[in-house]
């Protein structure tokens, strides 16, 4: 018998944070043990924001409610709802939600995320 040449997420893994960001791991180190990369879904609340990072992998944006605020190496730029960005590794970036509503977005991760990978700088 074969294997399945698929595989379907029912249950992804939620990665626990204290800033009220809602973070659902669907594919990736975390649920799947996936290296290659990442995807999750995710819902930062109102007034959100997390330090600077410097990540080594790529990652692509998809908002899908709301907008999102990312500063990239000094630059601040704006992905609204329909709006995606590829953001490539080694940029100085910020992500954040300064609006006074809630934003829904999907972010994929080559290779996967790896908080020993992403470089956060102190709050």
């Amino acid at each position: 018998m074969s294997e399945k040449k698929y595989f379907k997420q029912t249950k992804p893994f939620q990665v626990p944070t204290t800033d009220g960001k809602l973070i659902e791991e669907h594919f990736g180190n975390a649920s799947t043990q996936t290296n290659a990369f990442s995807v999750a879904h995710m819902v930062a609340p109102p007034h959100w924001g997390e330090p600077h990072q410097t990540p080594e992998f790529d990652e692509i944006t998809i908002v899908t409610k709301g907008k999102k605020l990312i500063e990239i190496d000094g630059e601040e730029v704006e992905v609204n709802a329909g709006e995606s960005i590829l953001i490539k590794a080694g940029a100085r970036i910020r992500y954040s939600n300064p609006y006074d509503h809630e934003t829904e977005y999907w972010s994929i991760c080559i290779p996967a995320f790896d908080f020993n990978a992403v470089h956060r700088e102190e709050a």
